[in-house]
């Protein structure tokens, strides 16, 4: 299930970062790196960065649901093209103190009118191994608009 409008994931990924990322003033002031943007799948890197954090320096419980919610809504945008979030719950396991989060998301269900998709969400150190912070489960709603690229006539 490819993105409806692309042909490959590296057409995907370059539209993620000049339109996703690029247009989205939150998404580009926290700097998210997507990876993956295909199939029913999403991946995506954030470093971690002071004004991010809570009071005992870990990154706040919102930059990390900001994480599970995009890789839901990326990895559903995979499969259906354009989307926003109906709905997500989160549970948080670890305190998120890595330098950088990087979340997973994978469509369980994709409906013509609401794809259900899980998302896991790591905290990343150099010194030490990824540590599973959050699980998430979101409900995204297609919105009908049709943003793939214009293909030139031949």
């Amino acid at each position: 299930m490819p993105r409806p409008g692309f042909d490959n994931e590296a057409q995907v990924l370059d539209y993620m970062k000049k339109i996703a990322v690029g247009r989205s003033g939150f998404s580009n002031f926290l700097a998210l790196e997507p990876v993956r943007c295909w199939e029913g799948e999403a991946e995506i890197l954030m470093e971690v960065r002071p004004e991010m954090t809570q009071h005992h320096g870990f990154a706040h419980g919102a930059i990390v649901g900001l994480m599970a919610d995009n890789a839901c809504a990326w990895a559903a945008s995979s499969a259906v093209g354009d989307v926003v979030t109906g709905s997500y719950t989160i549970n948080f396991l670890a305190p998120a103190k890595g330098k950088r989060l990087r979340s997973k998301g994978t469509v369980v269900k994709a409906g013509k009118r609401q794809v259900v998709v899980r998302a896991d969400v790591w905290s990343e150190s150099e010194d030490a191994d990824p540590v599973l912070v959050a699980v998430a489960q979101g409900t995204i709603v297609p919105t009908g608009i049709d943003t793939a690229p214009q293909k030139a006539a031949a």
